[in-house]
């Protein structure tokens, strides 16, 4: 049976019109049709915050492996560890939402940000003059993370990723711990580097908290292990 023209033509146009109208459909094993996964786009804000965290979370690491390589002291290669989980987290955020990676090259000191690049390279040098002196580069690397961190909280609702920050802010607060425990230790009284002096201090004479992201122990007491923007 031949159809009349109108009537195809009518025929097409109410398929286009569903398939403008319709979501996407594939089907599954068992013959249902779901609607295919959906990508969520970042705010700018978001995506350059989580780029910048995945790259400072590796520069604490770096500036851990290589101050711990000079001087042995535990707390510098277990927080480095700690630090390791932490990039590692990030970047499974940048997985998830298909944002670009910027550790192309995860060699120790190596940057894609021309500042943190230079910043590693402060740091180092600054922590190679004495142990005493690395222990006070351990603690401004985590105090700044706290900012850092605070500020990319505030920048975003998305549930994910608060959640891995939130997991991140807590590992530093308890690397902060262990730092400033360590130079107490030396009988030097720790002074505020970037962070309000009364927030550092609040921190510091609080337990170690527990759950993700929380490792790093051993604050106040000195015998444990233990990051604005730049």
């Amino acid at each position: 049976m031949t159809l009349p023209k109108t009537l195809i033509a009518g025929m097409v146009a109410i398929a286009c019109t569903g398939l403008l109208t319709t979501p996407a459909t594939f089907a599954q094993g068992n013959g249902q049709a779901v609607a295919p996964p959906q990508t969520e786009v970042l705010t700018v804000t978001e995506n350059e915050a989580l780029r910048f965290m995945r790259e400072e979370e590796k520069l604490a690491r770096d500036v851990y492996i290589t101050l711990y390589n000079q001087w042995k002291l535990p707390v510098f290669n277990n927080i480095s560890q700690s630090e390791q989980r932490h990039t590692d987290r990030v970047k499974a955020l940048l997985q998830t939402y298909r944002l670009t990676d910027p550790v192309t090259n995860d060699t120790v000191g190596v940057f894609l940000n021309a500042d943190l690049a230079a910043l590693y390279a402060q740091l180092v040098a600054r922590g190679q003059t004495s142990s005493l002196e690395a222990l006070h580069v351990g603690a401004l690397i985590e105090e700044v993370d706290i900012v850092d961190l605070q500020k990319s909280m505030s920048e975003t609702t998305r549930s994910d990723v608060l959640s891995t920050y939130d997991n991140l802010m807590r590992g530093s607060r308890n690397h902060l711990r262990a730092f400033v425990g360590q130079i107490q230790a030396q009988g030097v009284t720790y002074v505020a580097q970037t962070m309000p002096q009364a927030e550092v201090d609040a921190i510091v004479n609080s337990p170690n908290e527990r759950g993700q992201g929380g490792g790093g122990h051993g604050g106040g007491n000195g015998n444990g292990q233990g990051r604005g923007r730049w």
